[in-house]
């Protein structure tokens, strides 16, 4: 997977490829396993205690950051869907250590569910404590920030219309006071035609809104208020969160919520455009669970060779290449 194999028949292909190297570290009596045995060995392993395995792996060789950003997202592997069996492509949760890079552990969404009892089963498996967890609004619910706080980390919840009149009562609360916040520190970022201005206000005088919302050590109110000038066409939005963090350290919260879009650019899309994700048609048994996570593996690998600057996609290559890099 390292080198570049993204299905079992690449995989055995490199195996025999590399057979004479191969039987030097682990013998081989028998040779090199077909891709159908691959297949089925695959599919028949327990893809949820195999990411135990890996979790407990990851916590093991590392050590996070106190402070550290753990980005909480989903994936969809579009291709896994099997409409011969009536089965959907299998959702992963993956949780995103940001200063680290590296992918922390991931949970199997179960069909018929969905995020929200998916992440308290990833929660459960990762040691967060003294974390900063960041989740979307799929994941802006009291128990999972309970669970959170109960952990002993921070959260910052992203909000949308999917808690009743809370995204409501909290803009409303902004646009009333818009005037307080005219002095704010603004965040400027340029690239690829792209000018993007970004003002973060905060409010931790939210007595009002624990009367009405019933939320675990809610300590802030945030707007992220951004303005984008793409090649001239101007647009603008305001989005909006909740924290168990105080807004004396603004930049902290501003950090949080801007770093959590490393799930997305440094994972997710890697997985597409490194490992090619999406167009994998593995799906019997839980190879396609366990496969997902055998590219986590490979990609928090990669990730740690430090020796050139260049993108996954060739480090890859030049792995299947060089039997000494990561022999």
């Amino acid at each position: 997977m390292i080198c570049g194999a993204d299905n079992w028949v690449a995989i055995e292909e490199f195996g025999n490829a590399k057979e004479d190297w191969f039987k030097k570290l682990l013998g081989l009596e028998h040779g090199i396993p077909s891709h159908d045995t691959l297949g089925k060995v695959f599919a028949a392993i327990d893809s949820e205690q195999f990411g135990q395995c890996f979790t407990n792996w990851v916590s093991d060789l590392s050590s996070l950051t106190k402070g550290e950003v753990i980005a909480i997202d989903g994936k969809r592997v579009r291709r896994s869907h099997d409409k011969s069996s009536n089965k959907a492509a299998i959702h992963m949760v993956s949780a995103w250590a940001c200063e680290n890079h590296l992918v922390l552990g991931q949970t199997k969404v179960t069909e018929k569910s969905n995020e929200i009892t998916a992440i308290p089963e990833l929660l459960e498996r990762l040691n967060i404590s003294e974390s900063i967890i960041t989740i979307d609004a799929m994941g802006c619910q009291t128990k999972i920030a309970q669970q959170i706080v109960d952990k002993g980390a921070d959260y910052v919840l992203s909000l949308k219309g999917n808690q009743g009149n809370l995204h409501d009562d909290i803009k409303i609360e902004f646009e009333g006071r818009s005037e307080q916040f005219l002095d704010e520190p603004t965040k400027l970022d340029y690239g690829h035609g792209r000018i993007e201005q970004r003002t973060l206000h905060a409010s931790s005088d939210i007595d009002w809104l624990s009367a009405r919302h019933d939320w675990p050590y809610l300590k802030s109110i945030i707007a992220v208020r951004a303005s984008r000038d793409v090649d001239g066409i101007v647009s603008e939005e305001t989005r909006y969160f909740i924290s168990s963090l105080s807004c004396d350290d603004k930049p902290k919260l501003a950090k949080a919520i801007r770093v959590h879009w490393q799930v997305e650019n440094n994972l997710h899309w890697v997985l597409d455009m490194a490992f090619d994700e999406d167009r994998s048609r593995i799906r019997k048994g839980h190879s396609e669970a366990n496969m997902s996570i055998l590219r986590h593996i490979a990609l928090n690998l990669v990730k740690a060779e430090k020796s050139s600057k260049m993108v996954i996609k060739t480090k890859r290559l030049k792995a299947g290449w060089d039997n000494q890099i990561y022999a």
